[in-house]
């Protein structure tokens, strides 16, 4: 993830490269050189804020395919209960 810093004055004059540097990372925009907003995509908000998915949304999720699961099946058995 890279973080990229822009004052306010380089957003008002570049939005649209502003939203290409969110593409790869949280843009801090600063107001007289003190850190006041952040710039990330729409995706990153909702992960950040905790927004629930759709376990297909989930694993549509980019980069997710590189992920080796060896997922074992394991077997559930009942137990005795002793009532007396």
């Amino acid at each position: 993830m890279t973080i990229t810093t822009l004052s306010s004055r380089e957003l008002n004059h570049d939005v649209s490269s502003a939203k290409k540097a969110a593409q790869k990372g949280p843009v801090v925009i600063t107001d007289r050189g003190k850190p006041s907003h952040v710039l990330m995509t729409y995706g990153d908000f909702q992960r950040l804020t905790g927004k629930r998915r759709h376990l297909t949304e989930s694993l549509a999720m980019p980069g997710l395919s590189k992920i080796d699961l060896d997922a074992t099946r394991i077997e559930i058995e009942p137990r005795q209960v002793d009532l007396s």
